[in-house]
């Protein structure tokens, strides 16, 4: 008998049918970051519509340098003390400038009737130089023969200017305004190659720095200390003049405070003009 064939075997045939209705999350998690900045937009396009000039300027400062923002946040001027809800914004208005030059003005007379009262300054008296400039008030208490703030040669001050710099420093702090404090020597070179007047006339400065804030200063008053040599003798003709050697105190008006924070804090024309 011939062999029987084998029975064909059925072929079967899958089809896989995908799901409907349920794709990736990827394009909502785009879509959402794409609403979100949208609305970030228009939410800064608004603020900048309400926005005055002075508002803009200041916001603009704050993107050109965030990192010194603390400048203006600690200057001690808010609403309340300018007169103004806007805080440091506002003091760019009319009333803010009058009203910080008539504090100015006050303290400038305050210090100059010290001279002439205070037991503290008696020794300085002519060697105090007490002006308001376009920067502010200035304050400059310089050497004279036979007559100095500190040890020869060195940033250790005299008992005298202790006293000096606390009264100074109770009389400044009755102002917002931050200051400014520059140290300077005459042109005669300091006897050290790594010692020089650069580092004499920082360290000086820091000195004053220091006697003010023991004398109730508070720190964040501080704007900036910095140590100029003798490159803004106060007598240029008299280049070794001990009158050059100084120390220069500067109570600075909003105007040069955001001048200073624009220019990350160099502003050489604040210094002292020769005479």
């Amino acid at each position: 008998m011939a062999d029987a064939k084998p029975a064909e075997q059925p072929i079967v045939i899958k089809r896989i049918v995908a799901a409907h209705g349920h794709h990736g999350g990827a394009w909502k998690v785009a879509f959402a970051d794409f609403a979100t900045a949208m609305m970030a937009f228009f939410m800064l396009m608004w603020i900048l519509g309400q926005a005055d000039k002075n508002q803009k300027a200041a916001i603009s400062n704050y993107f050109n340098n965030p990192t010194v923002v603390d400048l203006g946040g600690a200057s001690g001027v808010s609403g309340t003390e300018s007169g103004t809800e806007g805080g440091e914004a506002d003091l760019g208005a009319p009333g803010g400038e009058e009203a910080e030059k008539a504090s100015l003005e006050q303290l400038q007379a305050q210090i100059q009737d010290a001279l002439n009262t205070s037991a503290a300054m008696e020794q300085y008296k002519d060697q105090i130089q007490v002006e308001m400039t376009p920067e502010g008030v200035r304050i400059q208490i310089m050497d004279k023969e036979f007559s100095s703030m500190f040890a020869l040669g060195s940033a250790t001050l005299e008992p005298s200017a202790l006293d000096l710099l606390h009264e100074l420093g109770r009389a400044v702090s009755t102002v917002p305004n931050r200051i400014s404090i520059s140290g300077h020597t005459d042109a005669l070179p300091y006897g050290s190659p790594t010692y020089t007047n650069w580092e004499l006339s920082t360290d000086r400065a820091n000195a004053a720095r220091r006697e003010l804030l023991r004398g109730g200063l508070l720190p964040d008053k501080i704007g900036r200390v910095v140590g100029l040599a003798s490159q803004a003798l106060l007598y240029p003709n008299r280049p070794e003049d001990p009158m050059n050697r100084r120390i220069t105190i500067l109570i600075m008006n909003n105007q040069t405070e955001l001048a200073i924070r624009k220019e990350g804090g160099q502003l050489i024309h604040v210094e002292d003009r020769g005479s």
